[in-house]
């Protein structure tokens, strides 16, 4: 068999049948969908069953242990000779796999990952989201979908690997949080080729909500220190940036209220970058969605992105380079929210 699809799932029936279906259309029929039930509570085994005339199924349920974990019991069980790694809430186009096939015959590589976009389905918040998580603007577009890249670290949500290639490397870590970019530095200190396939793009819903997106991002932050630790080296001068966003709009909003407070017109000064980067990401995003309320909410989205991933990049620096405390992250109860 040519592609084992691996996707760990936890709580979420509703968006595995979304998935499923849309793995019913592939142009490209050569590939079993391994599916790994990581302890739910509200299982999908009956979405699972639906399918199971139109698809190469494999349904397995093991104990809550992350996706990391989770990925690599299915990976133990596939019999492809790639391994095509999902999330859940993704929803693929129907010449996904032609598009991987078609990048592997024209070069070979050992592992590649592809860019994702947000479908006309989605929810304004989940398209404000996608836009924060991808515009230039916000240092999401170093993300994916760059073909000038040195180096291209293939995210979790849309991941290949030659099996022989994930089984050499021992899979995933049992990092909870940022383990697709630690396998991703391994790839390539394991001296394997690896590659963006930029046609292999899926559709992916990330967080349905404010609250759950900000805890994403501020477990992103503490992974970025995280695996600072364990691959010195690895952190680049961009992850620094939502950072030093965060703490540049805390000192102009306090340059603000002491100039008010003073009672300068400077006050007004002062806040103006932050208006004029509000103003940016309102135009841009309106554009690109042909939406006002969605150029609006990114602005929401932005700086719940830009701030969560600088908190939590605080924080895990004063924890691990201050006080000298060992690997942690937050928020693991809501991995998979």
């Amino acid at each position: 068999m040519r592609y084992s699809i691996i996707i760990p799932v936890f709580n979420r029936p509703d968006e595995v049948d979304e998935l499923l279906q849309s793995l019913t259309e592939q142009t490209v029929k050569d590939f079993e969908v391994v599916i790994v039930e990581d302890g739910s509570k509200t299982p999908c085994k009956d979405v699972v069953d639906k399918y199971a005339e139109q698809l190469h199924l494999i349904y397995y349920y093991k104990e809550n242990g992350g996706p990391g974990p989770a990925r690599n019991y299915g990976v133990e069980r596939a019999k492809g000779d790639y391994v095509l790694i999902l999330d859940s809430d993704c929803v693929l186009p129907p010449t996904y796999i032609e598009a991987i096939e078609a990048e592997l015959t024209a070069n070979p590589c050992d592992a590649f990952g592809g860019p994702d976009r947000a479908h006309e389905s989605f929810t304004p918040v989940q398209k404000a989201i996608s836009y924060s998580m991808t515009s230039f603007f916000t240092t999401g577009g170093i993300r994916g979908g760059k073909k000038k890249l040195d180096k291209f670290y293939p995210r979790s949500f849309n991941m290949g690997v030659k099996r022989e290639v994930y089984n050499a490397l021992g899979g995933f870590s049992k990092m909870r949080f940022g383990e697709d970019i630690d396998f991703s530095i391994r790839i390539f200190k394991g001296g394997y080729k690896c590659r963006l396939f930029p046609e292999a793009w899926v559709w992916h819903k990330r967080r349905t909500d404010m609250d759950k997106f900000f805890k994403q991002v501020f477990n992103s932050g503490i992974a970025r220190i995280n695996l600072e630790k364990r691959h010195p080296g690895s952190m680049k001068l961009v992850h620094l940036l939502p950072t030093a966003f965060t703490i540049g709009v805390i000192a102009l909003i306090v340059a603000a209220l002491v100039f008010r407070f003073m009672g300068s017109w400077l006050w007004l000064y002062a806040l103006l970058p932050i208006e004029l980067y509000c103003l940016l990401i309102f135009i841009d995003s309106s554009i690109q969605n042909k939406s006002m309320v969605i150029g609006i909410l990114s602005v929401e989205a932005a700086f719940v992105q830009l701030f969560g991933y600088g908190l939590g990049f605080i924080k895990a620096w004063w924890q691990r380079c201050v006080l000298r405390k060992g690997e942690f992250s937050a928020y693991e109860k809501n991995f998979y929210d």
